[in-house]
């Protein structure tokens, strides 16, 4: 450890587990109280496995279902432009 509590990672190693300079590193102490370093982007995996797990798989197109509910919007918005204009069509 150096100066400013900053950890020196030998280039071999960085090499070898693809750590480029810049990149967001996070140490956990796993079970055994082992200090494990994970990129943020293996965090980010684990984390989205993890909320997987607890959904489950989805089914379908996040696309056809946006779609879908913006025609919904769209034919609602319709009915209701309509029934305004007949209602101030029949004051007149």
């Amino acid at each position: 450890m150096i100066a400013g509590g900053k950890i020196v990672i030998p280039a071999e190693l960085r090499r070898e587990l693809d750590i480029k300079d810049g990149d967001s590193l996070v140490i956990e102490r796993d079970d055994q109280g082992n200090l494990v370093l994970k990129t943020y982007a293996q965090v980010v995996r684990e984390v989205q496995a993890a909320f997987r797990a607890m959904v489950g798989p989805y089914e379908g197109s996040l696309v056809d279902e946006l779609i879908a509910e913006r025609r919904r919007e769209a034919a609602m918005e319709d009915e209701q432009e309509e029934a305004l204009r007949a209602k101030i069509g029949k004051r007149r």
